[in-house]
């Protein structure tokens, strides 16, 4: 028995949208511990007798504690064998990943790591939405919604000022203060999606207008966690697109 970890991105929500890679490892694993956001349904690809446990957050609620989740790495590797990490998204994009497998490797444990499908790229593009397109966008942003001292990032005032499209993750509990540095920016009129279950089948949307968004928001009843889009790229979801050509007249 040789302790390992490997550390997997169980990518954006569907089942679907996990590596093959990643189903390799799972199929391997004599430990998996999993995210809220790690889609439960890969589960079924771990072996017989293999132990299976969660220790997610959500909604600022934690099971166990980052530390907490640290040791319980090292002492399942060394007590079982392989432990598999599932991790909602791509690991390294906000998951903590590194540090688990920083951790880890500080007690000998062997690490490997499997990238996955993130979310900021993949739920904007599962509701037609290109976080970057000729003539509207040049680049984008990715930035959490709530950082480790629970503030909005300071780099959300620097993304409000430029072009580039900004993609928010886990920023809907804060959706009024980030929409509000927006305004100060000018950016009132700017359009932005919100998007719930992304990828999944139960996935909801509401997009307009940076000034109208909270509104739509609660007409959509979306809840936590969701993602948010601002730019002009957001004018090309089909849905929206096809309001804008019948509201100017354009189509019938």
């Amino acid at each position: 028995m040789t302790p390992q970890l490997t550390l997997i991105g169980a990518g954006p929500g569907s089942e679907e949208l996990i590596t093959l890679a990643g189903i390799k490892a799972l199929q391997q694993a004599d430990v998996v511990l999993y995210d809220e956001l790690a889609c439960q349904g890969l589960l079924q690809h771990t072996p017989e007798g293999s132990l299976r446990m969660y220790v997610g957050k959500k909604a600022g609620q934690a099971r166990f504690t980052q530390t907490e989740i640290n040791a319980l790495i090292v002492h399942l590797a060394r007590k079982r064998g392989h432990v598999v990490r599932l991790k909602g998204g791509d690991p390294f994009v906000f998951g903590r990943g590194h540090e688990e497998i920083l951790y880890a490797q500080q007690y000998g444990i062997i690490c490997h790591t499997i990238p996955g499908v993130s979310s900021c790229i993949a739920v904007p593009e599962a509701v037609g939405i290109p976080v970057t397109r000729r003539g509207y966008s040049q680049s984008f942003w990715v930035i959490t919604g709530t950082t480790q001292a629970g503030e909005l990032s300071e780099d959300l005032h620097l993304a409000a000022q430029s072009q580039a499209t900004v993609v928010v993750l886990m920023g809907l509990n804060k959706l009024k203060e980030i929409t509000a540095i927006f305004q100060k920016h000018g950016k009132g009129n700017l359009p932005v999606a919100a998007i719930q279950e992304g990828t999944k089948p139960n996935q909801k949307l509401a997009i307009g207008q940076v000034w109208e968004i909270e509104r739509l928001v609660e007409e959509k009843a979306l809840k936590a966690p969701a993602l948010l889009v601002f730019g002009e790229v957001v004018r090309l979801q089909p849905d929206y697109l096809l309001r804008q050509l019948q509201e100017a007249a354009l189509i019938p």
